[in-house]
């Protein structure tokens, strides 16, 4: 286990105590003891990091793979991750990873300072740096620093997220709060559900932070696209398909992407069978619908809902077979039939 760094976005109370800032869960936490991403510690009155500089993942991947398909197309980003989460999703993808503090009680990975893992990125070509498999904002002291050192070498920073991180979180990296540059650049952000009742039961958190995030994003000016993994069951309706549909459209603007994705069976949630396939093309036209310029299937190979169509004349811009961009027809940002301009950071 690592030794710890002090961490950021904490206070010091009475008793020894130190209350959390870094996510919405902002726990108050005493001697002794971690917050529920039992990832950061409070010695003596201190709150440490206990995963900066220790990743267990590290790869190359499409950029397309995270999901991001509106930044730098066709590019490749970093990926990076330290153990743990600030959730406990019975249904995560990812457990082995996100889940190991808490199942296993370990904190396990091999050192890599942020110095190291940006001349990797470079060595790489790596337009961009991804924090994502598990949690990146119980590292956000590690990422952060990355990030600032990938903006000095022209490599944008990108997070994978479930959302559930503070205003001042997102405002220390855009550089709100202390004046430089914005170091974070784009988001995937994870809306599992919109109804209170499952983020409490399923995941252990809240919607409405979650909500407030995405909108905060938009405001700082971060490239957002969402992804909803859609579970029999649980987040499967019509009605709520439809309610995070005009959500991501009034709330966060029609040019926002919306990812719906196939689950799964997985970790403690084994009690049914993957979305059905009728169930996900329901979701994607109740998006487009709904106005979404942007919609895609995801983990469902073959049905061509993964394409980018211009909002203007309807003609296909990118062709994608997985994660993998096989034609585009965008020029200087624009639709290469009609001039539209089609949304995104470096299209």
């Amino acid at each position: 286990m690592s030794a710890g760094k002090e961490a950021l976005l904490y206070e010091h109370l009475d008793g020894g105590r130190v209350r959390c800032n870094l996510c919405a869960h902002r726990c108050l936490i005493v001697e002794g003891a971690k917050g529920v991403c039992l990832v950061r510690e409070n010695r003596g009155g201190t709150l440490y990091t206990l995963v900066y500089g220790i990743p267990l993942s590290q790869a190359v991947d499409p950029v397309e793979k995270k999901p991001l398909f509106h930044f730098y197309p066709g590019s490749t980003a970093f990926s990076i991750a330290t153990v743990g989460c600030n959730f406990r999703c019975s249904f995560c993808q990812n457990a082995t990873i996100s889940q190991m503090p808490r199942d296993q009680g370990k904190i396990v990975g091999h050192q890599a300072m942020p110095e190291e893992v940006v001349r990797t990125a470079v060595r790489y070509g790596s337009r961009s740096i991804a924090y994502t498999y598990s949690e990146p904002t119980i590292f956000f002291e590690y990422s952060y620093e990355i990030a600032r050192l990938a903006h000095e070498a022209g490599i944008a920073s990108v997070y994978v997220t479930n959302g559930y991180m503070t205003p001042e979180m997102l405002e220390l990296f855009r550089g709100a709060r202390n004046g430089h540059e914005p170091w974070l650049h784009a988001a995937n952000v994870d809306l599992k559900a919109f109804r209170d009742e499952t983020y409490r039961k399923v995941c252990g958190a809240r919607l409405q932070p979650v909500l407030d995030s995405l909108k905060k994003m938009k405001e700082l000016g971060i490239w957002v696209e969402v992804t909803t993994l859609v579970v029999p069951g649980m987040n499967d309706s019509e009605g709520e398909l439809c309610q995070i549909a005009q959500f991501i459209g009034e709330d966060l603007g029609p040019e926002t992407p919306w990812h719906v994705s196939r689950f799964h069976p997985d970790y403690k949630m084994r009690d049914r069978g993957p979305t059905p396939t009728t169930t996900l093309r329901e979701a994607y036209e109740l998006g487009r619908a709904a106005g979404l310029h942007y919609v895609y299937v995801g983990n469902l190979p073959g049905a061509r809902l993964e394409d980018t169509y211009c909002p203007a004349c309807g003609e296909r811009v990118i062709g994608r077979w997985g994660f993998q961009v096989t034609d585009y027809h965008i020029q200087d940002g624009a639709c290469f039939n009609c001039g539209a301009a089609i949304d995104g950071v470096g299209m």
